[in-house]
C-alpha cells in the first residue's frame, strides 16, 4: 500500500498493515504528483460507487463494496491497459 505522509497514515494504519503482513510505502515527501493513482482510484470510487446510489445502512454500504472492488479490478477496463482490465496483465496472452 502506497500513502502519502500524512499522519494518520504514517500512525493510525502502522498496525493494520502489520497485523495483515501488509508492506507500507509513502510518497517522498513535498511529491504529491505521485500520489495521483490513488487520488484517481478515490475520484473513481466515489463517482462509480459511493455516490452512484444511497445506501441506508454502513452495513449495505459494505456490502457493496466488495463486488464493487472485483469489478474494478477484472471487468472494468482502462484505456492505458489497451481496453482490457487490470487482471487481464496477469493472463499470459497468445
Amino acid at each position: 500500500m502506497i500513502t502519502d505522509n500524512a499522519w494518520a497514515y504514517r500512525f493510525s494504519l502502522r498496525e493494520i498493515c502489520t497485523t495483515h503482513d501488509i508492506t507500507q510505502k509513502f510518497i517522498k515527501p513535498h511529491c504529491p504528483w505521485q500520489n495521483g493513482k490513488v487520488e484517481r482510484f478515490n475520484r473513481t470510487l466515489q463517482t462509480e460507487w459511493a455516490y452512484r446510489q444511497i445506501f441506508l445502512t454502513n452495513t449495505d454500504r459494505s456490502t457493496a463494496l466488495a463486488p464493487w472492488l472485483e469489478h474494478y479490478n477484472t471487468e472494468r477496463r482502462r484505456s492505458a491497459l489497451g481496453d482490457r482490465p487490470p487482471t487481464a496483465r496477469l493472463q499470459p496472452t497468445s
